[in-house]
């Protein structure tokens, strides 16, 4: 389990297929994997993923083919930058929301422009994942917790500011560039509620 609130970005810096899925070593920043340890859940770019090695500030992760087919990993390719974000322990602070790592789907950015000193971020809103979307509700893009300010029949915007500009990946995705998308948890389960009640 996570929050949606990035703690770093981290580096690919190696991408090696074995029999059709691949292992992933990312570069953290110095000190983000202290107290890690082989078997720990770390959030990368959204996709929850398990540490099997450590190697000074890296570490290893395998990625399924299911996996590969269903998020953006596909396209990690040394040097690519990614959020990190190791797992919600009891005396971590909750400042986004419960996100679970296990991405809905994938979706496009379809503009970005600058509103004051934050920018306007609209996204491609797939059919399938429309109805878990809803104005001042949650949603997590590559594994950043963010507030959904509108809802299109196809779209959805969402704002952020300069330091979420700064310290993530967003602020260098290009119009068109695809991310991952996770909806809200609570929205899923309300889904299910209602179904089993009628």
């Amino acid at each position: 389990m996570f929050t949606g609130i990035v703690e770093a970005t981290g580096t690919v810096v190696a991408a090696e297929h074995r029999d059709g899925d691949r292992r992933f070593r990312i570069e953290a920043p110095d000190g983000f994997l202290r107290d890690s340890a082989i078997g720990d859940s770390i959030a990368v770019s959204g996709v929850c993923l398990t540490a099997i090695a450590f190697e000074g500030a890296s570490f290893d992760a395998d990625v399924s083919v299911e996996t590969l087919q269903l998020t953006t990993a596909a396209g990690w390719v040394p040097g690519r930058k990614l959020n990190l974000e190791r797992s919600l322990t009891p005396s971590r602070q909750i400042g986004g929301h419960f996100v679970s790592g296990h991405v809905d789907g994938l979706s496009r950015l379809l503009d970005a422009r600058e509103e004051a000193r934050s920018w306007r971020l609209e996204f491609e809103l797939p059919a399938a994942l429309s109805r878990y979307v809803a104005p001042k509700g949650s949603i997590t893009i590559d594994g950043i917790s963010l507030t959904v300010n509108e809802v299109g029949e196809c779209s959805f915007g969402v704002n952020i500011i300069p330091h979420t500009r700064e310290q993530t990946s967003l602020g260098s995705l290009e119009v068109g560039g695809s991310v991952n998308l996770e909806v809200d948890l609570i929205a899923r389960y309300l889904e299910r509620l209602t179904a089993a009640r009628n």
